[in-house]
């Protein structure tokens, strides 16, 4: 019992001394628990959905209403035309479309059948399945007992709803990002326990050279691992590739810049491998995985939380991704994505140099 006792003491003493890995410790349990208390949420909210109203009648208008005020739905835009549909769904700007026909309210009126269509965005596949489910659900409740109503859903970019196109880029995104970040967290962190950087403090080389300097193997083999992950994902799973491939790797680069930015700004706070790998692990495997729209969709999750997305790289990354393979997207339709991408590398590079440059003062 001493000797049980004397090893306790000098562990508790060991933690109390390391006060990173002690901040870890007491940080990560709370923070999975709020992250994953609040994101596991599989209800859908706030659909942003187009309507193309050939009717124009009152009643026509008061199914639109039921969508809007069922709280699934947000009314997004008003279309006239299948080209402006189209365009919105490409951009996100849209996840469904209603496509109300000339005869609706005749139909309505007279008892008949109304036919009435559904285009919704299938690159997310449990999105899809619910957005349909719950449209179906606003459109017999809104004709009611006056008429049958004829629903006729069509899923765009995924029409067989496998799941597999929805969490295969997922994946990508997630071990790129993870593996980025955890092999160059690691990298200096590794020079610094062997004393090497010393030697590299009293170098003359500028902070930002050694910087790009350490990450840029790390670059070739995580962009070949990627591509890799990739082509395995094309053989093994189906995923299609209806985009450019100078584009995908163009916004695959860019997310790998951010993720290797991401690993040395946490080699520039952890002074052991193993404070580095729990750190990596913490600012890339949970974001990713949860915050990213990976699985959970945003829209279901709070406002503090969504605020919070927009500092998460995967997010825009994994639609971007979504959008080449399943859309065919080009570079021009991507442009949100790239300018966020490129200030979060360029944000996260700096903020790294800044550190580093410290240090070697």
């Amino acid at each position: 019992m001493r000797t049980f006792l004397a090893v306790g003491l000098k562990e508790l003493r060991q933690i109390r001394r390391d006060r990173r890995t002690l901040l870890v410790l007491a940080f990560v349990p709370a923070f999975f628990l709020v992250v994953f208390g609040y994101a596991l949420n599989f209800d859908i909210r706030n659909i942003p959905l187009a309507v193309e109203d050939r009717d124009g009648s009152a009643e026509s208008r008061e199914l639109v209403s039921a969508f809007v005020n069922s709280g699934y739905f947000n009314l997004a835009a008003v279309v006239w035309s299948a080209d402006d549909a189209v365009r919105l769904l490409d951009t996100n700007d849209a996840r469904a479309v209603l496509v109300i026909p000339e005869s609706y309210s005749r139909a309505i009126t007279s008892g008949g059948i109304a036919d009435i269509q559904v285009i919704v965005n299938g690159d997310n596949a449990n999105t899809a399945t619910a957005v349909v489910g719950y449209a179906t659900s606003i459109l017999r409740a809104a004709a009611g007992e006056r008429a049958a109503v004829n629903v006729e859903p069509r899923i765009w970019y995924n029409p067989e709803l496998r799941s597999t196109l929805f969490l295969v880029p997922g994946l990508i995104a997630y071990i790129t990002m993870l593996m980025a970040v955890t092999s160059t967290s690691l990298s200096i962190v590794r020079e610094k326990e062997s004393g090497t950087i010393e030697q590299v403090r009293m170098a003359p080389i500028g902070t930002f050279p050694f910087i790009a300097g350490k990450a840029l193997p790390h670059f070739f083999i995580a962009l070949a691992s990627g591509a890799a992950v990739f082509l395995a994902s094309m053989a093994l799973f189906g995923l299609p590739m209806r985009g450019n491939w100078l584009t995908l790797v163009f916004m695959l680069s860019l997310y790998l810049v951010g993720a290797l930015a991401t690993g040395l700004l946490v080699s520039t706070v952890a002074d052991t491998q193993q404070v580095a790998f729990q750190i990596a692990l913490l600012v890339s495997l949970l974001p990713t995985l949860m915050l990213s729209g990976f699985i959970f969709p945003i829209a279901s999750m709070p406002d503090a939380l969504q605020v919070i997305t927009h500092a998460v790289p995967a997010r825009y990354f994994l639609r971007a991704l979504r959008a080449i393979v399943l859309k065919g997207s080009d570079l021009a339709q991507l442009l949100p994505e790239v300018a966020a991408l490129g200030v979060y590398a360029a944000a996260t590079l700096s903020l790294a140099s800044l550190r580093l440059s410290r240090e070697r003062a």
